[in-house]
């Protein structure tokens, strides 16, 4: 049950981070968005480290949001 609710906690971190990264960038407010990469970089590296998700998708995540970063300025 302890590794069920650790998992959970570093899925949560790293979705958060996602979500408040996605939804600046589509408002608009790319500064602030460019301010929250690292967080979501390292949530989505710790969650790649314990397990919780596969490093190709962690890549791909990462590729993505810097490839909305530029194309939104």
């Amino acid at each position: 049950m302890r590794r069920r609710a650790h998992n959970f906690r570093t899925s949560d971190v790293y979705k958060q981070a996602l979500k408040s990264v996605r939804t600046l960038i589509s408002a608009g407010k790319k500064e602030d968005a460019q301010k929250l990469l690292p967080a979501l970089q390292k949530a989505l590296d710790k969650a790649t480290k314990v397990g919780v998700i596969k490093a190709n998708k962690a890549s791909r995540l990462k590729s993505r949001i810097a490839a909305a970063l530029t194309l939104k300025k």
